[in-house]
């Protein structure tokens, strides 16, 4: 069965159509961050121990969960480019492998999580008590794990053909739900037992199979999707290869993202605890921002694959230009108020001085930080709508982990430490040597891999698609 799509016929359309579906895609990621926000909150106050074992816990399961999700959305390309060209029985058949593909990563992340004492080998001595409630922790969102990637078959599937809104309904219903199976399991409210920690991880387990249930159950019985005759066939080796063909590297992507950011975290903590504080708050504010780049590159990866899929190559590339502006305005806009507001931000995370004070100094970097980061994100969907992804996992792997990581180290804390000195006396003074050194070479690196990328896609643009640029 084929279907001609109907593509925007000006510049004007195509940015009201990257808006339109950018923002439901920009709270649903919102969603997805609010589930961690919630347990650390409501586990806060159940005990310390149950609030170490969620920090702790948390880290392993989100390295684990986005390099995977990462894989996942290599559906979103290869789906958006049968849904331009009109074949919409492939993208039945693809959604159904995509399921083949999360249940088998679903088995190797279970695998990972499921040995927690081989990440905590890293961490020092760990509490019995503690240890022994990661276990439980673990193994509850161990069974989560298939119902979380599976759903991100109907992510991609929504976003791959415009309709974000189905999946941020359900992320919101999802949030409700995580409230109510907290405030009982966390605390042991209606007459269950109190779990603490475990009960953040069953709450996790029942709300991500029930978000599964519900999604299965509109994409069945919503008339538009049923015309892409949705099944889940036996394998089809050579559909499953060509997800992870570009699944892999774009996992990769976004693994090497997190672990950079860990390992940046576990070097700064050698400045001590108003350091650590201060960096968690830049941190956070970091990942906060960086997800309305992350849904307009998203959005405008699938809009720019509808069209490479229909063979309108000047429409695609018109897409990817008028999604890298809508980013840089986006990020521009940010990076303004995240300046002239940082004294205000700061107040609403710390009433300690001596955190605030760190945090103040660092977040002088924060706006420029997220100028060039919103621009290597987008760079970097714009080449998976061509479905390349390698060449923006090796740029990445490079500016994170060799400039930011590694230089980040050799300046801040390692035998370069004296080159930065001046220049945080002069322009960032009362921001930690290590910490703003690390930071502004993570800012470095993302710029020469964003400014890589995006010759590297005019490259592409013109030995594939024959456009004068």
């Amino acid at each position: 069965m084929t279907q001609e799509i109907v593509l925007p016929k000006s510049l004007s359309a195509t940015a009201r159509a990257i808006l339109k579906q950018s923002w439901p895609t920009l709270i649903s990621a919102w969603a997805g961050i609010a589930f961690g926000v919630l347990d650390t909150i409501m586990t806060g106050h159940a005990s310390a121990n149950d609030l170490a074992t969620m920090a702790l816990s948390v880290s392993i399961y989100i390295t684990v969960f986005v390099g995977l999700m990462g894989v996942m959305h290599a559906l979103i390309p290869i789906l958006a480019q049968y849904y331009g060209a009109g074949q919409l029985d492939r993208i039945g058949h693809a959604w159904g492998q995509g399921i083949w593909v999360a249940l088998g990563l679903s088995v190797a992340g279970g695998l990972v999580m499921m040995f927690p004492d081989i990440w905590l080998s890293f961490s020092g001595e760990i509490s019995p008590d503690v240890r022994q409630s990661m276990n439980h922790y673990l193994w509850a969102l161990t069974v989560a794990l298939p119902a979380a990637l599976i759903f991100r078959t109907i992510y991609s599937l929504a976003n791959a053909v415009s309709r974000p809104k189905l999946v941020m309904m359900i992320n919101l219903l999802g949030i409700a739900l995580k409230v109510i199976f907290n405030w009982v399991l966390i605390f042991g409210n209606w007459g269950l037992p109190a779990l603490g920690a475990a009960g953040a991880g069953v709450s996790t387990c029942i709300v991500n199979w029930i978000s599964l249930g519900v999604g299965l159950w509109m994409v069945s019985r919503t008339p538009f999707y049923q015309q892409f005759n949705l099944r889940f066939d036996r394998p089809d080796w050579a559909e499953i290869r060509s997800i992870l063909k570009l699944g892999i590297p774009m996992g990769g992507s976004y693994f090497v993202e997190v672990c950079a950011f860990t390992f940046m975290s576990l070097l700064i903590a050698q400045e001590g605890t108003a350091v650590i504080g201060g960096h968690q708050i830049m941190s956070n504010l970091a990942a906060l921002a960086y997800m309305m780049p992350m849904s307009i590159g998203i959005t405008t990866a699938a809009l720019a694959a509808q069209a490479l899929g229909a063979k309108a190559f000047v429409h695609a590339h018109r897409t990817c230009m008028v999604g890298l502006g809508i980013s840089l305005a986006g990020a521009i806009f940010t990076a303004l108020l995240l300046y002239f507001e940082r004294a205000t931000i700061v107040n609403i995370y710390t009433d300690k001085p001596e955190v605030a004070t760190v945090a103040l100094g660092l977040l002088t970097i924060l706006p420029w930080f997220h100028v060039i980061d919103s621009m290597q994100c987008i760079n970097s969907y714009m080449l998976r709508a061509h479905k390349i992804a390698i060449i923006p996992m090796l740029l990445q792997t490079f500016a994170l982990l060799v400039i930011g990581l590694l230089g980040g180290w050799w300046v801040g804390f390692g035998p370069g430490k004296d080159w930065m000195e001046p220049v945080l006396r002069t322009w960032l003074g009362g921001a930690p040597a290590g910490a703003t050194s690390m930071w502004l070479t993570a800012a470095l690196g993302l710029a020469i891999s964003a400014a890589l990328l995006q010759g590297f896609y005019r490259f592409i643009v013109k030995r594939d698609d024959g456009l004068t640029l």
